[in-house]
């Protein structure tokens, strides 16, 4: 079990991590803008579940090994960089679409597609890798018993917060959504925001340093 200190200075570096405008809030809000309510609801439920994966390996050790490997690294690096880019130009291209299916209320694709597209970004984020080998070994206690279980429930933390602070972001992104939603126009040009802010993501992430 995690100290108690050691869980609450964790809470609070996960708080000024997760609620300062980053790259999760980026793709949240583009995705909302693009999708709509659940779009970015389930969007933002997929990319933590991927997170969980990252989680595991972290705790069992594996995640040094990958966040170490120069090769590695960048493989996973490019395809979740790659991914994202390729989600813009989709939500870019297929705007007029998303339009129409936001007026007439129908949905433009499936909800496990939707989640799934989440977790691929979730599970090939190198940041998030990077962050927890770095971070989660600072807050355990060697002491305080299995050092997996320690960094496993401090990522279970961390999912909390940040499923509670993405899906705000996606919310509020929504509700922006559908206030200009009445015209056309309007929502076609969000559909595009949405879908450039995710290219830039990518770009981003692509040209980052390790």
């Amino acid at each position: 079990m995690v100290p108690l200190d050691n869980l609450f200075a964790f809470m609070l570096a996960s708080v000024v991590l997760i609620v300062i405008p980053g790259p999760s809030v980026l793709f949240t809000i583009g995705r909302a803008l693009a999708l709509g309510r659940r779009g970015g609801l389930l969007s933002v439920l997929g990319t933590l579940l991927g997170l969980l994966p990252i989680i595991a390996l972290v705790a069992l050790g594996v995640g040094g090994v990958v966040a170490r490997s120069e090769v590695l690294f960048t493989i996973v690096k490019l395809a979740g960089a790659g991914y994202l880019i390729f989600l813009g130009v989709q939500a870019f291209r297929h705007r007029t679409r998303a339009t129409s299916a936001t007026i007439s209320g129908t949905i433009p694709r499936s909800a496990w597609r939707q989640l799934g597209e989440g977790f691929v970004v979730g599970i090939t984020n190198p940041k998030s890798l990077a962050f927890f080998v770095a971070v989660l070994p600072q807050f355990v206690d060697i002491d305080a018993g299995s050092v997996p279980w320690q960094m496993a429930q401090l990522g279970m933390v961390f999912f909390m917060i940040a499923l509670i602070s993405d899906g705000a972001w996606a919310l509020t992104a929504a509700a922006a959504r559908e206030w200009f939603g009445k015209s056309p126009k309007r929502i076609e040009t969000l559909t595009a925001v949405g879908g450039c802010l995710m290219v830039l993501l990518g770009v981003i992430l692509l040209f980052s340093a390790h």
